[in-house]
């Protein structure tokens, strides 16, 4: 029985039962688009986050208070001193500018409206680290620094849901924490995400948040330092020079691990990489297993029509087909089935990611989704093996029935 024959007979068996085979193929469907759908979305999500951190600058160390080594005794907090000590040793030539931040969350009104949102204390140093460009006005200087200003700069996505509109604010003033500031600047709209949207940033000098925003510790402590090298093939020497200058200034014995962490941006990226793999494996896992039911679902219905056309395989087999003849014909239709699902589901996925891909975007995501080929070619390839283990058996055991006790079935 040739290739054509088989094909021909699928579809007429199939046919013949039009709305049993439309709901096992509703299932393949299903199982393919989530499976197209979801593969998608994972791998977009790693691209998104992978953008964030990479837009966050190729030359930007980042210094942290702590180390996860048990055997660091007496450990020291982070402080202007050491940002001082980076900045101005000869030691660390590798390094261009260093910016520390101190954080702390903080309610900023004006008016009516009001938001809680994170603070951020710096120096004019960190405008040159993160590449900040101003729309309006002027970044946080070294003289309001040194005066304790009560200015404040903006991102224009905070200037809008505050006062309404991202130019022409320049002098006003808004409450934080209930001490008035005046706004000095609003920063060029960058984009971003709920990871990274500097457009949602609000800049006080670090001097004004150490001595207004709730803290712990040291007078002069800082969450975090950044530092950012010329170039981004220097940032292991100048991790290196940071080390040895911190030690130093933390006073650490020889030996001793260190009381501070340093990321670059390949430790984030390494990280996201590792945390996207395995959401976009869970992910892939849910729309198998909808696969996985569509396939029981295909191996229900060929076991039925097993049953149902008893009589005529023994007739098949009395006039002369041969087992492998009858292994090919149920075979072939649950691979058809199966087949048609999964075109159905690719077709579906695909509109499924766009609907998902627009909603993302209409809410501040910048979540572009695409159907790769490698999410297309899996979930056909998954598809067509559903069809082939599935049909397997239905298949094997129409095969095996003998043709007498096939022609007195009833």
């Amino acid at each position: 029985m040739n290739f054509l024959l088989n094909m021909k007979e699928a579809l007429q068996s199939l046919n013949a039962n039009k709305t049993r085979s439309l709901l096992t193929i509703l299932g393949i469907i299903i199982g393919v688009s989530s499976v197209i759908a979801l593969l998608s979305i994972g791998e977009s999500a790693g691209d998104s986050i992978t953008g964030e951190i990479e837009s966050i600058g190729t030359n930007v160390i980042y210094i942290l208070s702590g180390n996860d080594d048990e055997d660091v005794t007496n450990p020291k907090e982070l402080t202007l001193r050491d940002a001082v000590a980076l900045a101005t040793s000869g030691r660390a030539s590798d390094v261009a500018f260093v910016a520390p931040v101190f954080t702390g969350n903080s309610e900023i009104s004006y008016t009516d409206q009001s938001s809680e949102t994170a603070i951020l204390g710096v120096t004019s140093t960190y405008q040159n680290v993160q590449n900040i460009t101003m729309a309006e006005g002027e970044f946080i200087t070294e003289s309001q620094v040194e005066g304790r200003s009560a200015v404040v700069v903006l991102g224009p996505a905070i200037a809008d849901n505050l006062l309404g509109r991202r130019s022409g604010i320049i002098g006003n003033s808004v409450r934080i924490g209930g001490y008035p500031y005046r706004i000095v600047g609003i920063t060029e709209a960058k984009g971003g995400s709920a990871f990274n949207n500097p457009d949602n940033n609000v800049y006080i000098p670090i001097s004004t948040a150490q001595a207004r925003l709730p803290r712990g510790g040291a007078p002069d402590r800082v969450q975090y330092i950044l530092v950012s090298v010329e170039d981004p093939e220097d940032a292991d020497a100048a991790i290196r020079e940071i080390t040895a200058v911190l030690r130093s200034t933390h006073r650490i014995p020889p030996r001793s691990p260190d009381d501070f962490t340093i990321l670059n941006q390949q430790d984030f990226l390494a990280v996201a990489a590792s945390i996207t793999n395995v959401l976009t494996i869970f992910l892939g896992g849910i729309g198998a297993i909808s696969l996985l039911v569509g396939g029981i679902g295909i191996m229900n219905i060929m076991l039925v029509s097993v049953t149902e056309r008893t009589r005529e395989i023994g007739l098949r087999k009395a006039l002369g087909a041969r087992k492998k003849d009858i292994l090919l014909q149920f075979l072939t239709e649950s691979v058809l089935l199966s087949m048609i699902g999964g075109l159905f589901g690719i077709i579906l996925g695909w509109i499924i990611s766009i609907v998902v891909s627009q909603i993302a975007m209409q809410s501040g995501t910048p979540l572009d989704i695409t159907v790769t080929a490698n999410s297309v070619l899996l979930a056909t390839l998954f598809s067509a093996a559903v069809g082939i283990f599935f049909g397997w058996y239905p298949a094997n055991r129409a095969a095996s029935l003998e043709p007498v006790e096939a022609l007195r079935y009833e």
